[in-house]
């Protein structure tokens, strides 16, 4: 492996009202490399006195940010968005020590999409109206749009750094407060995303809050603090406390949560593109994506062609140091999360899959040390638990078909909705398809692109709300209706003269 990175500083405390402070109760969890087992810093584990202490000193800041001026605000973004790019190579590589995840990846991807995002929600909200409307001679009719207030929200360890981005450019922009709160096992470079905003001085104190900590105490501990919405990725389970906690405190709720996503190859897909749109579908990000392409369906016309050349190309991915550039694929996230991986091959081959390359943890040279998991493609059928459940590594299970209707119906077999594919020259098939399937994200000759301004979100039991669009920012909005008299006289019944 490399030479060790240094980061910032080895201890992180929690970011409270723009001041850096010990948890209260004095506990600390440590940040691990996933690709080597090396220590890297350690964080503060909050108690719910610090959680609640970051609502309170967001709230205490919601009306001086509510109230600055829309240009203001969107310079804000802007500047975070240069900050991040000013620091890109630093910022990825927390993320790849971190994460465990490809330089190539982070450097590439994760942070420039992170300052896109700013960028782009900077210029929504400019762009951002009400409306007034006479509704009759005497009536005029005014609707505003006001931020909603204290935000809570959670991301997931898979995409901390760019689910940040999603998560904090439409909520501040729109004038909200924000208590956020990263992964446990991934907490490193929004911590350092605060250090650089609070250094640089562009939020006033209170308006970005981070508290970290693990999420069976911190996490829920924010779920019923003073906030005024819930955002939260991760998994399907967690999102429905999170919704539950959100209706008892009658307040609303986004949620981006898990997938089983169909990955659909026709036999007129161009071959390179296919193989390339199966290995980003299922190996980006070592397959730890929520709308990876875990279910490859491919026409039984070209099956055992197409098997050929995906067992080959699977077989000589580059797994190694998540920092050397020529690595494809890194570290699963950690030990815990590999040997669940490792568990459902198991599972697989107890149900009759055939594994057709890798099913195993990479234990070659200097990856026994990390938590590597070999490229692994098995057959299967879609009934089965491989196919059916979320197994959040990069394992897909291939699976025949015949017909349009065929595939259509086996991938809309399935409890979530949120990405997919389809793989064809046909572009009025692909199209019909991509409309027949139940999903928020259908993706046409590729996979896995996350570009601003394309909505985001799933059906079913992948979530609620779209990010990533415009159209996020009305969940981080209140709308308020002003109704005026114009006419000088008393208007309405019964008592109008």
């Amino acid at each position: 492996m490399s030479e060790k990175h240094e980061l910032s500083r080895d201890h992180f405390g929690l970011y409270i009202g723009g001041e850096w402070r010990e948890a209260s109760g004095g506990q600390t969890l440590d940040a691990e490399n996933p690709a080597t087992g090396d220590p890297l810093a350690q964080i503060a584990d909050a108690t719910k006195e610090d959680v609640d202490a970051a609502a309170a000193a967001a709230r205490a800041a919601f009306a001086g940010w509510a109230e600055k001026p829309v240009a203001e605000r969107s310079q804000a973004m802007l500047d975070i968005a240069d900050l991040i790019e000013e620091n890109l190579q630093y910022l990825a590589t927390v993320e790849s020590l971190d994460n465990g995840k490809p330089i190539r990846e982070t450097s590439a991807a994760d942070v420039p999409l992170a300052v896109d995002h700013f960028r782009y929600f900077a210029g929504c909200m400019r762009a951002d109206e009400g409306a007034a409307t006479m509704l009759d001679p005497n009536t005029l009719n005014i609707i505003l749009r006001e931020p909603l207030g204290v935000i809570g929200q959670i991301v997931p360890w898979n995409f901390p750094f760019l689910m940040g981005a999603w998560k904090l450019a439409p909520a501040l922009v729109a004038g909200n407060t924000v208590v956020f709160k990263p992964s446990s096992a991934t907490s490193l470079s929004i911590l350092e995303l605060a250090r650089l905003i609070d250094e640089a001085g562009i939020l006033p104190k209170g308006v970005l809050n981070v508290v970290t900590g693990s999420g069976s105490r911190a996490g829920d501990y924010l779920q019923k603090a003073d906030v005024d919405k819930l955002a939260f990725t991760g998994s399907t389970e967690v999102g429905r406390q999170i919704a539950l906690a959100a209706a008892e405190k009658i307040i609303p709720a986004t949620l981006e949560l898990g997938g089983k996503s169909a990955n659909v190859f026709f036999d007129d897909a161009d071959p390179e593109v296919a193989v390339n749109g199966v290995q980003m579908g299922i190996l980006f990000n070592q397959g730890q994506v929520c709308s990876a392409g875990s279910r490859i369906f491919i026409q039984q016309k070209v099956l055992d062609d197409f098997m050929n050349r995906l067992t080959e190309s699977f077989a000589a991915v580059k797994m190694g140091d998540p920092l050397d550039p020529a690595t494809e694929m890194g570290a699963q996230i950690n030990v815990s999360q590999l040997e669940k991986i490792v568990g459902y091959v198991d599972v697989g081959r107890e149900e009759g899959a055939r594994i057709a390359v890798g099913g195993k943890r990479a234990t070659e040279g200097a990856l026994a040390k990390g938590a590597f998991m070999e490229p692994t493609l098995m057959v299967g059928t879609n009934d089965m638990r491989v196919a059916q459940e979320e197994i959040f590594g990069p394992v897909g299970v291939v699976i025949p078909f015949k017909d349009e209707d065929e595939v259509v119906e086996m991938a809309n077999n399935s409890p979530y909705g949120l990405g997919g594919g389809v793989f064809s020259r046909s572009l009025e098939r692909a199209i019909r398809v991509a409309t027949r399937v139940r999903t928020g994200r259908i993706w046409v000759n590729q996979y896995n692109a996350f570009p601003a301004g394309a909505p985001f979100g799933g059906y079913k039991e992948s979530g609620i709300g779209r990010e990533t669009h415009k159209m996020i920012l009305d969940a981080y909005q209140q709308t308020k209706n002003i109704l005026v008299n114009l006419s000088g006289s008393p208007a309405g019944l019964p008592f109008a003269k």
